[in-house]
């Protein structure tokens, strides 16, 4: 028998899942079109809200926004239903049987929906800057960290969710509670700088609030040095929970 390497058992089973999301119509359509749609309405919301004083703009605002929004929705939303599709059609079972291991399949089912939402938050940067006057990123390595943080905690995140989704379809309620709570507490649709003190200060513990700091502050600078040490370690502290939780309570076989 002939033995294969990590990247080559990867790189396999990524072009197999990039196959299936390409056939799913439905995932394309959320994962290229709803992201747009949704900083089009941030957009349009925080153009009624005033911003004096936090040092952002409508525009800044809304497209920082923006790029949470493709990992929640790309990776996050997107790879419940995927880890879940292919448990419940035996697929991660069976791939169990062969020489990849577990962290290498959920690795290698993440990578096309992690590949899209690195390619749209590239799109959305640069959209910034041709169109409305953003600039190139102040801090690319902080932009570049939080991606990478958003990438790896929402991944776990998602695979920890598909432990108590039971169907495809069910996956769409499994992660409204993450979403909604991200979309309003973590700096996605509403900026912390514009709550009040105690309800920002709770609101930078969620799990996504960190990566969103590191994000925003990357692109649009700003923070200080001690912000940024806070951000990163919440949003790694998530992390090591996510992946434990994983661990512990991701099932590999149909629940039935």
């Amino acid at each position: 028998m002939t033995s294969t390497t990590m990247p080559g058992r990867l790189n396999a089973l990524g072009r197999a899942e990039l196959t299936l999301l390409a056939r799913n119509r439905t995932a394309v359509f959320v994962a290229l079109l709803v992201p747009l749609a949704m900083v089009v309405a941030m957009k349009s919301t925080l153009e009624q809200v005033d911003l004096g004083g936090t040092g952002l703009t409508v525009a800044g605002a809304a497209l920082s926004g923006g790029i949470g929004m493709v990992l929640m929705q790309v990776v996050y939303m997107n790879l419940v239903a995927a880890y879940v599709a292919r448990r419940e059609d035996l697929v991660l079972k069976r791939l169990r049987t062969g020489e990849i291991t577990d962290r290498e399949i959920l690795a290698g089912t993440a990578l096309p929906s992690v590949a899209l939402a690195l390619a749209q938050t590239v799109l959305v940067v640069l959209a910034g800057g041709a169109v409305f006057g953003l600039g190139a990123p102040e801090r690319p390595e902080l932009l570049v960290a939080g991606l990478l943080l958003g990438v790896v905690l929402l991944t776990a995140l998602a695979a920890a969710t598909s432990a108590v989704t039971r169907t495809v379809q069910t996956a769409q309620i499994t992660t409204l509670p993450l979403f909604l709570v991200s979309m309003m507490g973590s700096g996605l649709f509403v900026p912390l700088e514009i709550l009040p003190d105690r309800v920002a200060s709770v609101c930078e513990l969620l799990p996504v609030t960190g990566v969103m700091t590191l994000v925003r502050a990357g692109w649009l600078g700003g923070a200080d040095a001690h912000g940024l040490i806070g951000a990163g370690l919440t949003a790694l502290a998530w992390t090591v929970l996510a992946v434990f939780a994983v661990q512990r309570w991701f099932r590999w076989e149909p629940r039935r």
